[in-house]
């Protein structure tokens, strides 16, 4: 089975994508000012155990979102 992904919260650890857009105005203010920007390379590293919040590597640190803040990020797959 393929496994689609076009939003930040479906990334599973590990895996490597690049920001298109945002879904929400509001939350994409917030998510620029936090180094998301469209184009920047984004690795899902690390899911807390009750899979709330998420942690992202993004312009050279690390950061940590909410699922709901997650899903506000449209995004495309890196494949090897």
């Amino acid at each position: 089975m393929v496994h689609t992904v076009n939003k930040l919260s479906e990334l599973r650890i590990g895996e490597m994508a690049v920001i298109d857009s945002f879904t929400d105005p509001v939350m994409s203010l917030k998510l620029l000012e936090m180094g998301c920007t469209p184009g920047e390379r984004v690795e899902l590293v690390k899911i807390a155990p009750m899979g709330d919040p998420i942690a992202i590597s993004v312009s050279g640190y690390l950061l940590s979102l909410r699922k709901a803040e997650a899903s506000t990020v449209l995004i495309h797959l890196i494949t090897s």
